[in-house]
């Protein structure tokens, strides 16, 4: 059985799902969910349109699936990536 998760880690997962960098595997190994229980999440929380778009961004995306990344990326954040802060950008 799952445990509810705060405000709190749902905004760190929604950072997470939306930095380029960040593989869904690091966010399994820190909240113990899966890729498809990470877009649940996702869509539950963030703007229709906003959702859309992260989707047709990430969807497929090498660097989501550590599986599929090259050596040359080894950081989770990109440097130049904006960071959210409690997710004010996103919320419905």
């Amino acid at each position: 059985m799952k445990k509810e998760l705060t405000d709190i880690e749902i905004d760190r997962i929604i950072e997470m799902g939306w930095e380029d960098r960040t593989p869904f595997d690091a966010i399994k190994m820190q909240f113990g969910l899966k890729e498809q229980e990470v877009i649940t999440i996702m869509r539950r929380n963030m703007k229709p349109n906003s959702f859309k778009l992260w989707r047709k961004r990430v969807q497929g995306r090498k660097t989501k699936h550590l599986k599929k990344r090259t050596d040359e990326v080894g950081r989770f954040k990109c440097s130049r990536q904006r960071g959210i802060s409690n997710n004010k950008v996103s919320k419905r």
